[in-house]
């Protein structure tokens, strides 16, 4: 990890800016690669993250294990991460000033391991970093240009494909095959182009608008 993403995690573990901060068991901070070109963002730490500190343990940690093999990758080889870096009570969605305390540490970790491509996992995820309303099963299927030059590639959450079955493990393998393409694809020049349904912005957004 380089010392200045090292430093930033430093910051977040011992974060109270919100009231997450009462009831979390730990912070859970990314991990993997620092300098990888495939970052993967869920919502928000689960009781098996919050335990461990790690994000994506468990069954769902197991299938994304599993998807990254089949494109040629180990979990080492990425960086993952979460919107949020504390459990929410009972795994319920983050609320709007949980996800504006945490933002920069999102903000912090892209910023710093630079991905070529970004994968979103799950709807709250997808539809906060494409600022859209547009649903998960809508927004899938595709690659749209993001922040700073990078593609972003939205599927399902693994553990809603665990609970699903097959057809949904099915849809985020062909979802990943596109992670694929992307990263064998040349990295484009930062253009204004941020969302699935937004253009015309300022390069140095908020990214949470």
């Amino acid at each position: 990890m380089n010392q200045a993403l090292r430093e930033l995690e430093s910051v977040a573990k011992v974060c109270t800016l919100c009231r997450l901060s009462e009831t979390r068991t730990q912070v859970v901070f990314g991990t993997g690669d620092p300098q990888a070109e495939l970052m993967l963002i869920g919502e928000a730490p689960g009781f098996n993250e919050d335990q461990q500190g790690e994000p994506f343990v468990g069954a769902a940690g197991q299938l994304l294990t599993r998807l990254l093999a089949e494109i040629g990758l180990a979990r080492e080889d990425v960086y993952i991460a979460n919107v949020i870096q504390c459990r929410p009570p009972n795994n319920r969605d983050p609320l709007q000033d949980e996800i504006d305390c945490c933002k920069d540490y999102l903000r912090g970790q892209i910023t710093l391991v630079d991905p070529k491509v970004v994968v979103t996992l799950g709807n709250f995820a997808s539809k906060l970093l494409l600022r859209t309303e547009t649903g998960i099963t809508r927004l899938r299927g595709r690659h749209y240009p993001w922040w700073q030059g990078r593609l972003l590639v939205p599927t399902f959450h693994p553990a809603a494909a665990l609970r699903s079955g097959n057809r949904l493990i099915a849809e985020m393998q062909d979802d990943f095959a596109l992670v694929r393409q992307a990263l064998d694809h040349p990295r484009q020049a930062p253009s204004a182009a941020v969302g699935a349904d937004v253009a015309d912005e300022p390069e140095q957004m908020n990214l949470f608008a």
